[in-house]
């Protein structure tokens, strides 16, 4: 068996299936080794899926018979403990959920499924995964590869964590204010939130945050992304939101850089602060993209989210305590915390008054990117913080909130638009540092090419964390 698979993007992985060079049952026994041998440190995957090598040997067999699914048939791919795996529990990191089984899969779970990717387990998420870190009362802390004395950020922590260490080529996560681009940042990693509605939903655990949670792929390289995304971006009647949008075909055109983009550079939001090293990694981003052809015109962000901000902690409360009000029982098996947030005494108005703001936002940002392709930010405010933490209290000697460290991204999920991270130039110790791209609604491939181009200038594809070499 060959040692060094781990090293593999789940595109090279696939192509040496469709040739022969590997079989899936090789490369499903190499990341269950990896998982076995590694996982007790980072505590990113939480259980395995037990008909996994079943599913290997007969994927081995369609490639045999010449007959493989789609183009991950064998693949390895973790998902995310917040989606629905049938056969498997899915706990949401909550005791109210521990022993939640289901039958069937929900739809971005049943299209892997269909294609052919091996499902190898679950990944670790904060309870009902509403925090940016990633403990939860069931499975306690999941560490960062990088470093382990820091959180690997949330909610998809445990799925970021599980791909930058190698314990599997691809994961599948969520995103509804960031829970996906901020671990991408703070692992090396590649991390998309897609267009409202481009990937269906349906069949899953409640949405917490109204229509802002879309599904988004966790990956080293772009063309994984790609890969992911084609497979996952397929319009389904099951969800009304993605009729609009045509199958996607965005590896057809990935390699073609993309024409020069006229990109708003905004480095700070206002007085919030920004650590030193994050703001050195972006603006050596913002002179790559001028070096790439790129027109930059640095300055704030030309959308007004003052209001979507302020009105964010009610949206999980109010989600909260619908979820409290269908199931009673969560009073004695949540958290304390998450039931505190569910008894807050949100009435329907302030619901309305949340979606008016959203929907203004809304209007505004289709507004902006009439005359702009693209508005690039930090991914973070702030560097991975300790495990032993929920937040970071202060950000370059600035107090700051629960959310101080989130600022760049919750207001993406609320328009409605895609945006994309990608690794930046890490900080002087070595930690990751990310880079956030966000787009036209709609544009998820002109994202996918423009961090495709970032990679081929400067690719982070041959950076793993130090523990990740020590089998």
């Amino acid at each position: 068996m060959a040692k060094n698979l781990w090293q593999r993007d789940g595109f090279l992985l696939a192509e040496q299936l469709r040739a022969g060079a590997v079989s899936a049952v090789e490369v499903v026994e190499h990341y269950l080794d990896r998982i076995e041998h590694f996982n007790d440190r980072l505590n990113a995957v939480i259980c395995l899926n037990a008909g996994a090598r079943e599913d290997a040997q007969a994927s081995a067999r369609r490639y045999r018979d010449g007959t493989p699914l789609s183009a991950i048939d064998g693949v390895p791919v973790l998902i995310k403990d917040n989606l629905v795996v049938g056969g498997m529990t899915t706990t949401w990191g909550s005791k109210l959920y521990e022993n939640n089984r289901a039958d069937t899969d929900e739809i971005p779970v049943a299209k892997l499924r269909q294609a052919g990717a091996i499902l190898v387990g679950k990944t670790n998420v904060p309870e009902f995964t509403v925090e940016g870190f990633t403990d939860n009362p069931l499975f306690g802390v999941t560490a960062n590869p990088w470093d382990l004395t820091t959180t690997p950020g949330g909610s998809s922590g445990g799925s970021a964590a599980a791909v930058a260490m190698g314990l599997a080529p691809l994961s599948i996560g969520t995103d509804g204010g960031g829970s996906v681009r901020r671990p991408a940042a703070y692992n090396n990693l590649v991390g998309m939130k897609t267009t409202l509605g481009r990937i269906p939903r349906g069949g899953g655990l409640p949405q917490l945050l109204l229509d802002m949670e879309v599904i988004g792929p966790l990956t080293r390289s772009v063309r994984d992304q790609a890969l992911l995304f084609d497979i996952l971006a397929q319009s389904d009647r099951r969800d009304h939101r993605s009729r609009p949008f045509s199958a996607a075909r965005s590896l057809d055109l990935l390699f073609d850089p993309p024409k020069p983009l006229h990109i708003i550079a905004v480095e700070q939001f206002g007085a919030a602060p920004l650590d030193p090293d994050i703001r050195s990694s972006f603006r050596q981003m913002v002179e790559l993209m001028g070096t790439l052809g790129h027109r930059i015109q640095s300055g704030e962000l030309p959308l007004s989210i003052d209001a979507i901000n302020e009105s964010w902690p009610a949206i999980a409360n109010i989600s909260l305590g619908l979820l409290l009000k269908r199931q009673p029982k969560m009073r004695d098996l949540a958290s304390a915390k998450y039931v505190g947030w569910a008894d807050q005494p949100y009435g329907a108005s302030h619901l309305l008054a949340i979606t008016e703001i959203i929907s203004e936002l809304r209007n505004q940002a289709a507004a902006v990117f009439g005359s702009v392709d693209i508005i690039m930010t930090p991914a973070c405010a702030a560097m991975p913080w300790p495990t032993s933490i929920d937040f970071p209290p202060t950000i370059d000697g600035q107090p700051v909130g629960p959310r101080g460290s989130a600022v760049y991204t919750g207001w993406v999920n609320a328009t409605g638009h895609p945006a994309i991270t990608v690794p930046g130039q890490r900080s002087p110790t070595g930690m990751p540092i990310g880079i956030q791209f966000v787009g036209d609604f709609g544009q998820d491939e002109l994202l996918l090419r423009l961090a495709q181009q970032i990679e081929h200038h400067q690719s982070w594809l041959a950076d793993w964390p130090t523990l990740a070499y020590t089998h």
